[in-house]
């Protein structure tokens, strides 16, 4: 389906990077713990290897979810989309939560795509690029979620805070749903979506009042939140009309339906 305004398919709530406090984040073992608390969406960061492969990882550097200090040594470089995809999958992603996960690898992004295809959840991609690959980023990664949702009847939703991986997005697969992500209302926010193509506007909790609001829904715009973990903000974002949240807190929300 065309994902619009008035087709919006997406559930309220959103599990943040799988569920990415009570497991390690943007891992498999993190998807299926949220999945087990009933939410049948989920966000994750996903980044291009050196070879090219999509993985999932939000930090620009391995060395807050990984143990690549330990693995590669301190003499080689600690950015992810430095190494190729076969050091990358050689990674301990999961030891620096807890015990119990140590050994969790990186996840590629195929294999998130796959587990949320067949378990008929729904997928909000952040493009997090390496810096100076971001159009790049979002160019390959929307060619690979339009090869890997071929034919499934909900797409993925793309988004990003880099307008370059937006417009890579747009331009490599234009018919993929995509939202603005913002941190502030910078000028021209609102018009730089709609320029995008966008379906909505994901910003931090705090941004959303009711001339936000106003302005976002007037555009055409669905809304969304990151990263709502308290209960009074939630009915605060509600209550101004907000369409989807983003929490880590799946064990303190039941999720709704859609």
């Amino acid at each position: 389906m065309r994902v619009t305004y008035d087709h919006w398919p997406y559930p309220q709530w959103i599990a943040h990077r799988g569920a990415g406090k009570l497991a390690p984040e943007n891992t498999l073992a993190a998807f299926r713990a949220g999945a087990n608390f009933g939410y049948r969406m989920f966000e994750c960061d996903v980044k291009l290897s050196a070879d090219g492969i999509p993985f999932l990882m939000h930090d620009d550097t391995l060395q807050r979810t990984t143990n690549a200090v330990e693995a590669l040594g301190r003499g080689l470089s600690d950015v992810g989309g430095e190494h190729p995809w076969g050091t990358l999958a050689l990674l301990d992603a999961g030891g620096w939560h807890s015990r119990a996960y140590t050994g969790e690898t990186l996840p590629t992004f195929e294999a998130i795509a796959r587990f949320c295809l067949h378990n008929a959840h729904f997928l909000n991609i952040e493009i997090k690029a390496t810096p100076g690959t971001e159009r790049h980023t979002g160019e390959v990664v929307a060619r690979h979620a339009a090869r890997l949702w071929h034919g499934a009847e909900v797409p993925p939703l793309l988004t990003s805070f880099d307008v370059a991986s937006l417009e890579g997005a747009l331009h490599a697969q234009p018919e993929l749903p995509r939202g603005l992500l913002l941190e502030h209302l910078w000028p021209g926010w609102l018009e730089t979506a709609l320029r995008l193509g966008c379906v909505a506007v994901v910003c931090d909790h705090t941004l959303w009042d009711s001339s936000s609001m106003t302005q976002a829904k007037h555009a055409g715009l669905r809304t969304l939140s990151y990263t709502v973990n308290d209960e009074a903000q939630v009915k605060r974002l509600f209550d101004l009309g907000l369409d989807a949240v983003i929490t880590d807190r799946v064990d303190a929300f039941t999720p709704a339906n859609p």
